[in-house]
């Protein structure tokens, strides 16, 4: 069974009563520079002390969030995402990258799929399996039920498998020391 990503946001009403404000699925978002990739952009609060009470829009520009700020994304990883792919045109996809997901390619050093980020990351597999890579070497395989603290260490992730990979990312703005 496919998980299909559902966001459900609750709030208060004008009398201050407990509410929901919204419920849906999110659109997938894809980039030809992750074929077989989709992006599930569910929500993100604002750089600085995130506040309750009031019915906050989701903030998802940039990417990653800066100090303080949040993302949640899920993010399905194609089977096989480590192979090469055809030669492509990189500035092209680039540019659709910067458009869709701004500030996604910021982190990257232009040494294959290798970054780092300056934020502490829950990454959680929901399905399939997903590897991740430090700059050492060393590597995991995350299966369902599996929870890695990204904590802004330069790394990679692949799906090497034949399935797909869905993960949840939940992304805090840090300052990097």
């Amino acid at each position: 069974m496919t998980i299909e990503p559902h966001l459900i946001v609750t709030g208060h009403s004008p009398t201050g009563d407990a509410t929901f404000v919204a419920d849906g699925r999110p659109d997938p978002i894809t980039v030809g520079a992750l074929p077989g990739a989709e992006f599930y952009l569910m929500w993100g609060t604002a750089d600085g002390t995130p506040t309750v009470g009031d019915n906050p829009e989701p903030v998802t520009r940039p990417y990653f969030p800066g100090v303080g700020g949040s993302r949640v994304i899920f993010l399905r990883w194609a089977p096989h995402s480590h192979e090469p792919e055809p030669e492509r045109d990189t500035q092209q996809e680039a540019d659709e990258v910067a458009e869709k997901l701004p500030g996604l390619l910021d982190p990257f050093d232009g040494e294959g799929s290798m970054h780092t980020t300056d934020t502490v990351d829950y990454a959680i597999c929901l399905e399939g399996e997903l590897v991740l890579t430090l700059d050492n070497d060393e590597e995991v395989t995350l299966r369902p039920g599996t929870m890695v603290v990204q904590n802004g260490t330069r790394h990679a992730w692949e799906n090497r498998s034949d399935q797909p990979a869905l993960m949840c990312y939940v992304q805090i703005g840090a300052k990097r020391v």
